[in-house]
C-alpha cells in the first residue's frame, strides 16, 4: 500500500508538473512563436495559452511594442569633401511576430547596420551646407530606405531622426567668419537702402514743397490780378461817372476827379524812400481851390443837388479920399 500510494503521488506531480508546463503565460506587448518539434506553428497572444509541452515549446519572444534604435556617431564625407560626424536614432514597432522572428537573425543588428549604411548614402550624397539646413530631407530619404528594406521583416520603420551633425573646428570657424560677412552685408545693405529712402522721402518732400509753393505763387497772382481787375473796374467806373457828371455840366466833379488825383501824387512824393526834401511843383493856393472844389461837391452832394443861392454882390471900391492917411 506505501509502494502503491508513493507511485500515485508521484503520476499526479509528473502530471501536475506536465500541465504547469503546457501552460504559456504571455505578458502584455509581447507575442510568442510557438514551434513544433522545431517547426513554426503559430503565434501565441498575450494572456493564457496551452500547447502540450514535449510537443510544443517557444521559440521567440518578440517585443511588439514601439521600440528605439540608437545610431552611434558616424564620420561621413559629403559630396564636396567635407568630414562630418552625426549621429541619430531610429523608432520601429515589429507587427508581424513570425516575420521578425525568422526572416532575420538578429533584428536589432541588422536594422542598426541598414540604417548606417543608408544614412551614409543619403548624406553623402549631398553637400555640407544641404546636410546642415536640410535635416527633414534627410530624415525623410532615410525613412523611406529603410522601410522599404525592412517590410520583408515584417516590421514597420515609423521615424528617423538625425540628432547632431558635427562639422570639422576649421570648417566650423571658416563658418563663422562667412556668416559675420553676410550679416555685415546685410547690414550695408540695410543702411543703403535705408540712405537711399531717405533721399527719396526728402526728394518728395521738397519736390511737394516746391509744388505747394508754386501753388501758393499762382494762387497769389490769380488774387493779386483779381483784386487789380476789380480796382480798375472801380476806376473806370469812378471815371464813368465824373465824366457823365462834366457832361450834365457839374464843375465840382471835375475838381473833385483831379483833387483826387493831385493828392495821389502828392502821396507818392511823401513815400518815395530816395525823398528827403520835397518840393512842391505847383503853388499852395492851387490845392487849397481845388480843396475848395471838393468841399463844394461835398455840399452839392449833401444837399441833394439843390440850386446855390447867388452870391451878394460885392460892394464897390471906394476911392481914397484927400484926408485917407497914407502908408
Amino acid at each position: 500500500m506505501d509502494v502503491l500510494f508513493v507511485f500515485l503521488a508521484g503520476l499526479v506531480a509528473l502530471v501536475l508538473f506536465y500541465l504547469l508546463a503546457s501552460v504559456k503565460i504571455v505578458t502584455q506587448g509581447y507575442q510568442y512563436t510557438i514551434e513544433h518539434f522545431g517547426r513554426f506553428t503559430t503565434v501565441a497572444a498575450p494572456g493564457f495559452n496551452f500547447y502540450p509541452a514535449f510537443f510544443y515549446r517557444v521559440g521567440r519572444k518578440v517585443n511588439m511594442m514601439e521600440q528605439v534604435i540608437d545610431i552611434p556617431g558616424q564620420e561621413i564625407i559629403t559630396k564636396d569633401n567635407a568630414m562630418i560626424s552625426t549621429d541619430g536614432v531610429v523608432f520601429f514597432q515589429v507587427l508581424d511576430a513570425a516575420k521578425a522572428a525568422y526572416e532575420v537573425s538578429d533584428l536589432y543588428v541588422a536594422l542598426l547596420q541598414l540604417t548606417t549604411t543608408n544614412l551614409r548614402t543619403v548624406m553623402g550624397s549631398m553637400d555640407l551646407d544641404e546636410t546642415l539646413s536640410k535635416r527633414d530631407e534627410i530624415n525623410a530619404r532615410l525613412l523611406s530606405v529603410v522601410d522599404h528594406a525592412t517590410t520583408p521583416w515584417g516590421v514597420k520603420i515609423t521615424r528617423v531622426e538625425i540628432k547632431d551633425i558635427r562639422p570639422p573646428a576649421d570648417i566650423v570657424n571658416a563658418m563663422g567668419r562667412q556668416m559675420k560677412a553676410e550679416r555685415e552685408k546685410r547690414a550695408n545693405i540695410l543702411e543703403a537702402e535705408g540712405s537711399r529712402q531717405s533721399e527719396i522721402l526728402r526728394a518728395e518732400g521738397q519736390k511737394q514743397a516746391r509744388i505747394l509753393e508754386a501753388e501758393g505763387r499762382r494762387e497769389s497772382a490769380f488774387r493779386d490780378a483779381e483784386a487789380r481787375e476789380r480796382a480798375a473796374q472801380a476806376e473806370a467806373e469812378a471815371t464813368r461817372l465824373v465824366s457823365d457828371a462834366i457832361e450834365s455840366g457839374s464843375a465840382q466833379s471835375l475838381n473833385y476827379f483831379i483833387a483826387q488825383k493831385y493828392v495821389e501824387a502828392v502821396g507818392k512824393f511823401a513815400t518815395s524812400p530816395n525823398a528827403k526834401t520835397i518840393l512842391f511843383p505847383v503853388e499852395a493856393t492851387q490845392l487849397i481851390g481845388t480843396l475848395g472844389g471838393i468841399g463844394e461837391l461835398a455840399k452839392d452832394a449833401l444837399s441833394g443837388g439843390a440850386p446855390k443861392p447867388p452870391a451878394p454882390p460885392a460892394p464897390p471900391a471906394r476911392r481914397p479920399g484927400p484926408f485917407d492917411q497914407q502908408d
